[in-house]
Parts: C-alpha cells; structure tokens; sequence
C-alpha cells in the first residue's frame, strides 16, 4: 500500500500532465480557445460612400465593427496613383470559408483591386503579401531588359504597319466609293404603314408594319428619347454591320406629326408564325412557349455567339472600317429568333462603338446610362461590385458574362438534355431568368450583389450533365465564360470556337 508521500507525488504529477496537455491544446487550437463560441468576431471599419452596404453586416464603433452574420473580415484597396487605398474594411456581408488568419492579397479586376478574407480580430487592418519577388543576379536582369526593349520594337513596328495599312485602305475607300460608307440609309415615313404593336422598352416602341409591300419591324423613339435613337443608329450604321446574326438593318425615318425617330428593320420571321399577344420574337418569350433539341439549342447559341463575336470584331475592307462594338445590354429580351431557328442581336441603344484611347472618355460617359437601361439578372459582377476599369475591353468581357447566362436559359429548355432526367410531370424544367430559381422574381440589386460577388454563386447547372458525353465541356464553357475575373472570360470567338467542336459529336 503506497504511503501519504508517494499519493501526494503522484497526485501532483497527474495535474501537471493536465496542465502540460491543456497548454498543447491552447498551442494546437488557438483560435478555438481564444474565443467561446458565442463571441462575435471584430473587424477594423471603414468604407467609401459606395459600399454603404457594409453597415449591414454588424454594429459599428468607432473604426471597430463587431459581426452580425458571419465570423470573416473582409478588406478591399484599390491602387490609385500607385499607392494602395483602402476602399472597404468591415465585417463580411454573408458566411464564407476564411482560413486565413491574416489578410494575404488577391489581386483582382486586372490588378487593379486588392481583396483580402481573413479569419481573426482586425486581421483586415494590414495587408499581407502571400510571396515576395524573387532575386535576379546581374545577368538574368540584363537579359530581361534586353528581351523586354526587342518586344517594345517589335510591338511598335506591327503597331506601326497596321496604322500604314488602315490608311492606305482609308484611302483607297476614299477614292473607290462614290458616297462615304457610313452614310445612313433615309426613308420616307409617309411611307411606312404602322400595323400593331408588338414590344415595348424603356425608350421606344416596336412596330409590325409594311414598306414598300414587305412586312417590317418599325422602332419609335419619341422626340425626348433621340439620344437613345442617336446611340442605336451610330451602330447599324457603322460600315461592314451586315451579319447573319444581327437584325438587318434597312434605314431611319421621322414622321413630322409629333416628331418621333424611325428605325426600320428586318422583320423576325418566327413572328408570324406566333399570337400576337404572346410572343413578341425575343428569344426569352421563345424560350417561354418552347422546349427544343439538342440540336436546335446548338444552334440558337452558335448562331447568338457568332452574331456577338462579328459585333466585337475590328473589320477592314474597301468598304470601311467597322470598329469593335459592345452591347451592354446583352439578354434574352434583346435577341429574336428567325424562323429557321436562328437567333439575331438587336436593340444597341446602351451599345457603345469602341474608338481609340483618345477617344474613351466617350465610353466612360456613357456608363451610368448603360447600368441604368442594362435588365438586372445580366448586370456583370464587376458592375455589381463597384471596381470598374473604364477601358473598352471591360465592356466586352461584360457581353461575354451576360451570354453565358444567356447560353444557359437556352440550354436549360433543351428536352434531350434532361432526357431520362425529367420531372415525374414529363416536363422539361419551366423558363427562368438567371438566378430567378436562388433569389426569387422580385430580387433586388442588393440581393444580387450578394450571391454573385460576395459569394460568387452562379445559375446552378444540373448534375446530371455530368454524365453526358457534351455535358461536361457545355459546364466548362459556361463557367469560364461568367468567370468572376473578367480577363478570364473567354473571347466571343472563343466561343463559337468551342460550340463547333460540340457540334461535330452527339449529345450521348
């Protein structure tokens, strides 16, 4: 039996383990032990005008905010005159996975914006960098700078040539063309016979009419709204605007009784086939009334995505010269369908004709407009976000997100995609705007920016694709294409690139 010495021996040996395990716990698990659980996490506060939104997230004091929904700090700078300033600090909108406990740099939006979510107290207050540049020796910089001067020449020489050849083909249009290419084709409205109204947008009124015994579509613009006729005409007269999938243009008018603008276009054909009361041409009331193939799905995108890319093309030829265009309002609204089941661009009153650097000030002018007009479901995270680089290739990656959500409506009506797939009443999942099916059909900006930024959620894509032989490269592209970064989207030509390889194989 032990004696009293050796039990107070070893009872004090026993709580010094306990002691020595639980400070190994407290090292192991810092963060679990440094906070109960129904401590709310601090994060330092402050933000611009623009993202008011933040005050939602948890009660503010001071530069202090203590997290109402989520257990994450979020930081946000943005370079300007190349120094970093802080645009958003606060606690994050909505519950998120941040497994750092520091705030480590994402460079976002073309480098143009830092993003940090980090996971302890005013961890946002500092930005930490996750990797420092590497050391180059004498030599490597040596070859480098000499690398980098035989580029720059190289770069000015082709810039150099293509400037020689644009003039030379300006020229010779000049000499060739009897009247200048960009002249805009009149038309007397007396005319034009207006027969009944088939759309109506913000700025204008669609009209089924006749000229000169051919059945066309007739677009109003009351006097007030001739800067939006202004906008829409600049584009369908550019030279070179003749393509397969964009509406044929035919001319402009103005009927002097109440002073209103006339677009006369092409009319949809699939029109005539339909109510008048139901559907109006727009993809999005085909796609309302229709399921199709795959093959028929196939084709609405390809031809939609080939229509897009011509519009971004830089086109040369005698005739003229048709600089890249962006849509900017991009939907299923504003694409009609032909009666061969091919689709067609149309309505380019938020478009914007992208000139040279000189001239970009113009683009930018015409952005809050744009945000304004554009349909809420399309509007691009980047827009959502705030953090917008005003050069003409953000205006373009913007088309490119709005067609993938595009491409998914069309493909979401596709019947052989969801063949031994659909719901015990043998239909096809009814229509949806995107993101109608996660946020409801009376979403607001604020609930969108949410889902699409702060937790980069997209239309869901059915798991079952998966499993079908051109399921996995149509998931593929949708993903690349609405991309959170727009420099990673694809290329409209990208496109239809990969839209005609999934042309060449079956569904299954």
């Amino acid at each position: 039996m032990a004696s009293p010495e050796q039990s107070g021996f070893r009872a004090t040996m026993i709580r010094h383990r306990w002691l020595l395990f639980m400070l190994m716990l407290e090292c192991i698990f810092p963060r679990a032990s440094s906070h109960s659980p129904d401590e709310r996490r601090q994060c330092a506060f402050q933000v611009k005008e623009q993202n008011r939104q933040y005050l939602a997230a948890g009660n503010v004091s001071d530069s202090v905010q203590v997290c109402e929904h989520t257990r994450c700090c979020v930081g946000y700078f943005v370079f300007h005159a190349g120094q970093l300033e802080v645009d958003a600090l606060a606690c994050d909108i909505a519950e998120k996975s941040c497994l750092d406990a520091t705030c480590k740099a994402q460079l976002r939006f073309n480098k143009q914006v830092v993003k940090c979510v980090c996971s302890t107290d005013l961890c946002n207050r500092n930005i930490t960098w996750s990797e420092e540049a590497p050391e180059v020796d004498g030599t490597w910089l040596v070859v480098i700078v000499a690398t980098m001067l035989i580029l720059c020449l190289a770069i000015v020489a082709v810039q150099w040539r293509c400037l020689w050849r644009h003039k030379k083909l300006a020229q010779d249009a000049a000499h060739n063309t009897p009247a200048s290419p960009c002249q805009t084709p009149k038309i007397d409205a007396a005319d034009i016979e207006l027969q009944q109204i088939v759309a109506r947008g913000h700025f204008a009124t669609v009209w089924r009419g006749t000229y000169q015994g051919s059945v066309v579509a007739v677009k109003v613009f009351p006097a007030a709204a001739q800067h939006v006729f202004n906008s829409e005409k600049e584009v369908y007269g550019l030279p070179l605007m003749r393509h397969a999938g964009i509406i044929r243009f035919l001319g402009i008018g103005r009927r002097s009784e109440d002073d209103s603008w006339l677009l006369v276009m092409q009319f949809a054909e699939y029109w005539l086939l339909c109510s008048w009361t139901k559907f109006q041409g727009s993809l999005h009331s085909f796609l309302d009334l229709n399921t199709s193939s795959w093959p028929s799905s196939l084709k609405m995108c390809l031809s939609l995505s080939q229509g897009l890319a011509y519009l971004h093309s830089c086109e040369h030829t005698q005739e003229g010269h048709k600089r890249p265009v962006a849509h900017r309002d991009l939907s299923s609204f504003n694409v009609l369908v032909r009666a061969d089941g091919a689709c067609a661009l149309c309505d380019f009153g938020s478009s914007v004709v992208l000139r040279s650097d000189s001239d970009r000030h113009q683009t930018g002018n015409a952005m809050s407009y744009s945000q304004a007009a554009c349909a809420l479901h399309y509007i691009p995270p980047e827009i959502l976000e705030g953090y917008v680089n005003l050069t003409s290739s953000w205006f373009l990656h913007g088309d490119i997100y709005a067609l993938s959500l595009v491409l998914w409506e069309i493909c979401t009506r596709c019947s052989d995609l969801f063949e031994g797939e659909i719901r015990q009443d043998g239909a096809v999942p009814q229509h949806l705007l995107p993101y109608e099916r996660e946020l409801g059909g009376s979403m607001t900006r604020e609930s969108l920016t949410i889902h699409v930024t702060h937790m980069e959620k997209r239309p869901s894509i059915p798991e079952h694709w998966q499993r079908l032989r051109q399921g996995s490269a149509l998931q593929d592209l949708l993903t690349e294409c609405w991309d959170v970064d727009p420099d990673a989207r694809l290329p409209a030509q990208c496109v239809v690139n990969r839209l005609v390889s999934l042309q060449s194989h079956s569904l299954v």
